[in-house]
């Protein structure tokens, strides 16, 4: 039977000490605690928030190992799946899964950002992946403005494939999302579809099974509530969840580079009390000076509590 997906998946930071070691005793604390909050249906480790290319191999599956104690077992982990070959990427999956992944989500080889895909190679890499370690696998596409963005039909492929049982949507075009959604829903009406879009949750609140977002990380009760407006169709207390999170959007997303969410990320869970700092790994770095009180701020006027 596929996870259940249904709901709020976190894609976690990776914690590390202020030496720059991955720190387990900060995964547990996290862990722990997005794990016990009613409606968080899995955890998404080693992703674009969680550094998971910054990563050793070996810490890697130990990251994993450490997210799936964190929860006694009870919140399925899965595992992004970045490996550029195909094979290679087969087994980066095979691993995750005896280190205890539930599923992995498979990115696009990275050179196809800059150069394209072949037409049928990202069906061939979902195939060989699922072939070479049977682990289930989310679908995931990547937005529109880069040259990695799966087309309608190669994300209908895709997922009617073996193994493939939810996608990850952040087209970040909302004219593909309008137009694309409902012709998926009606051809792959099994298929779990949960948005991504950290920055545009109120527009793809409708349409979703729920959200895989990093953003699950810092305001998982909010966004919890943002899922359930959706799904009950209500659009006022939607838009006021939105409205109560805006400024948190705003200084944890709208920056320069979303790659700089991940060291904001950090900073709103040091002033959550999860975290006691914000290391990041290189090529990540600080955030300007005044980042942190700025997300603190956002915080409060959100009306998320500092955890004990």
């Amino acid at each position: 039977m596929a996870l259940d997906l249904r709901g709020l998946t976190p894609a976690p930071v990776t914690p590390f000490t202020k030496e720059g070691k991955v720190d387990y005793d900060a995964i547990q604390r996290l862990g722990s605690w997005l794990g016990s909050i009613t409606g968080v249906k899995g955890l998404v480790v080693l992703g674009h928030a969680g550094e998971g290319t910054f990563l050793t191999p070996e810490e890697q599956l130990l990251v994993i190992k450490a997210f799936v104690a964190s929860t006694n077992g009870k919140t399925p982990v899965i595992a992004g799946i970045t490996g550029e070959g195909d094979e290679v990427a087969g087994l980066e999956a095979k691993r995750a899964k005896e280190a205890g992944a539930a599923a992995g989500l498979l990115y696009p080889c990275h050179g196809w950002l800059r150069f394209g895909y072949q037409p049928g190679a990202p069906q061939g890499r979902y195939q060989k992946v699922f072939e070479l370690s049977g682990l289930p696998l989310i679908l995931f596409q990547y937005p529109d403005n880069t040259k990695a963005t799966y087309s309608l039909q190669t994300m209908l492929d895709i997922s009617a494939q073996p193994g493939v049982f939810a996608m990850k949507n952040g087209v970040r075009n909302m004219r593909r999302w309008d137009t694309e959604i409902p012709v998926i829903r009606k051809q792959r009406p099994e298929l779990q579809i949960l948005s991504c879009h950290d920055e545009y949750l109120l527009h793809t609140a409708f349409d979703v099974d729920g959200f895989l977002v990093g953003y699950g990380n810092i305001a998982p009760e909010l966004l919890l509530q943002l899922i359930d407006a959706g799904k009950k169709k209500d659009y006022i207390r939607a838009r006021a969840v939105h409205d109560q999170l805006l400024p948190l959007t705003k200084t944890v997303y709208h920056r320069g580079s979303h790659m700089e969410g991940t060291v904001a990320l950090k900073h709103a869970l040091v002033a959550r009390g999860i975290l006691d700092h914000a290391t990041v790994r290189p090529p990540l770095l600080p955030l300007a000076d005044g980042a942190f009180d700025e997300i603190a701020a956002a915080i409060g006027f959100a009306q998320l509590p500092r955890i004990a």
